[in-house]
């Protein structure tokens, strides 16, 4: 994947940026850099935190060549990539299902993977926000969230985006091969401790359920046994490890 870079002093959000640019013909591997973005935004609607040079604030267009029911898979490959990038600096990230990145059971780092019909075909703009210093974080998140400078001082953000590009292409690269939805399912297991034996709550619209998780499906959905010995499957939700009282 050939990638080019565009980065703006301030945008709305390089997510809303990146589907603008797909819409009007951009190739696949255009990435779209904000040292700002003053509408960040996450999954279901939430707020991405974004002060100037707080973070890396980060989306890349894909053209994906596979099937639109592997579509939930980019998201883990992402998640794979972003672990694999923040190993290479010296941290020892855990993945949560399905999108953040936590090291020492705090977030580090969030994806936003969404769609956008162009004139060339389905686009998928994949949104990635690392935490690069931790002064700009509210109260209310101080204690569940972390950064690069709080753990090991300050990162190029260069070389954090060279990293970064470096792992997404590689295993973007390994979705799209043969059997490669099987690949990822288990580069993303053995890299996060969330796949298998943690207990959690999940949040699914209105209803609660708690239980260990059991693995995932072959969408990357995953897997409760719930306390009563029944499986739910949850394709989108919110998770929270319960650890021992």
């Amino acid at each position: 994947m050939n990638t080019t870079i565009l980065t703006f002093d301030t945008l709305d959000s390089t997510n809303t940026a990146a589907i603008r640019q797909a819409r009007e013909g951009a190739a696949e591997g255009l990435c779209i850099i904000a040292r700002q973005q003053t509408a960040g935004r996450g999954r279901l609607g939430r707020t991405w935190i974004s002060e100037k040079d707080a973070g890396l604030y980060f989306s890349i267009v894909l053209r994906p060549r596979i099937d639109a029911r592997y579509l939930p898979l980019i998201t883990l490959m992402t998640g794979v990539a972003v672990h694999d990038t923040l190993v290479e600096f010296g941290l020892r990230p855990d993945i949560k299902w399905v999108n953040d990145i936590h090291v020492n059971g705090k977030k580090i780092s969030g994806i936003l993977s969404e769609t956008a019909e162009t004139p060339d075909g389905l686009a998928v703009i994949v949104g990635i926000g690392i935490n690069l210093r931790s002064s700009n974080f509210s109260p209310d998140i101080v204690d569940i969230a972390t950064s690069l400078e709080q753990i090991v001082g300050k990162v190029p953000i260069e070389a954090l985006t060279g990293s970064m590009i470096k792992y997404l292409a590689y295993f973007y690269d390994v979705l799209q091969d043969t059997d490669g939805s099987f690949t990822i399912i288990d580069e993303w297991r053995r890299r996060s401790s969330y796949f298998m034996g943690k207990h959690v709550r999940v949040s699914v619209g209105k209803e609660m359920l708690t239980g260990m998780t059991d693995g995932l499906e072959w969408n990357g959905a995953l897997r409760i046994k719930c306390d009563d010995g029944s499986i739910t499957i949850v394709q989108a939700g919110d998770v929270e490890n319960l650890r021992a009282s």
